[in-house]
Formats: C-alpha cells, sequence, structure tokens
C-alpha cells in the first residue's frame, strides 16, 4: 500500500510541475534574428551588412557588422558612439544607440553593438528608411539601407 501511495504522490507532482512549465511566461522573441542589408554609407565605403537582433520583453538590442564597410583607421574598443534608426511600419522610427564595438584595425570591417533600445509587443522594424549613425573622433559617419532588409523587417513579440 506504501509502494502505491508514493507511486501516486509522485504522479501527482509530475503532473503539478508539467503544469506549471506549461503556464510559465513564455520569453520574448523577436524573428527574423538575423537580417542582411545593402548600405551605401559617407566614409568607409558600402556594402552588405548583417544585423543581428535580440529581446527581452520591452528591452531590444541590434548589432550591426560588415566586412564590406571599412574603418580608414584603427579604432579602440568602444569608441564608436552609435545610433541605429529603423522605421516602423505604420510610421515612425525607434533608435537603437551604444559605444559598444571591437576593436577594429585599418582597413577592418565595422561592426557595432549591442546597441540598445525599447520596443513594443508587435512592433515591425526595418533599417530601410533609417540610418547608421557612428561618430568617431568628432567625425559623423552615416549609412544607409540601399533596400529593405532581407529576409524582411524584425518583428517583436
Amino acid at each position: 500500500m506504501r509502494r502505491k501511495q508514493l507511486g501516486i504522490t509522485a504522479a501527482a507532482a509530475c503532473a503539478l510541475a508539467a503544469t506549471g512549465l506549461a503556464l510559465a511566461p513564455t520569453a520574448a522573441a523577436v524573428s527574423p534574428l538575423t537580417a542582411t542589408i545593402s548600405a551605401t554609407c559617407t566614409l568607409g565605403g558600402g556594402g552588405a551588412a548583417t544585423l543581428t537582433a535580440t529581446q527581452d520583453g520591452t528591452a531590444a538590442t541590434m548589432t550591426l557588422s560588415s566586412t564590406s564597410i571599412t574603418s580608414p583607421l584603427p579604432l579602440a574598443r568602444d569608441s564608436i558612439a552609435s545610433t541605429l534608426t529603423l522605421t516602423k511600419a505604420g510610421g515612425g522610427t525607434t533608435a537603437f544607440t551604444g559605444t559598444k564595438n571591437p576593436a577594429i584595425a585599418a582597413g577592418g570591417g565595422v561592426s557595432v553593438g549591442p546597441l540598445d533600445g525599447t520596443v513594443a509587443s508587435g512592433d515591425s522594424l526595418d533599417v530601410y528608411g533609417g540610418s547608421l549613425r557612428m561618430v568617431v573622433f568628432g567625425i559623423t559617419l552615416s549609412c544607409t539601407a540601399d533596400a529593405p532588409q532581407s529576409p524582411g523587417p524584425f518583428v517583436f513579440d
């Protein structure tokens, strides 16, 4: 009898645990996680770049990296003040800002981020129509996307 009671108690505990997991809130997610763009910049050339997005509730980050967009000078880690502005479907913009970047050698590809921003559930953001503004040594450099990002806009949960 004791063995049956223990088995029933264990089964009930497993059922309760499974129910708790099923009812636990899920982590917010953005889709797609990465997108590619082609950009033209005031300095450093232009070309393909990859955008990577993350989301945690209303907090989101964007990272942009490119081997085609290059730095004419060596840049120290965390020395680029960046603002990545994306357009919202339906109007408006969302800005992602920060001073995060790896050290970049002269002629090396540019990478900035993660840049921090705030999103709302359902936001659909595309860099086309927006811009990347980088301030280096007091000089402002701008990049704009030549077409919508692929595979499509970032949609936040």
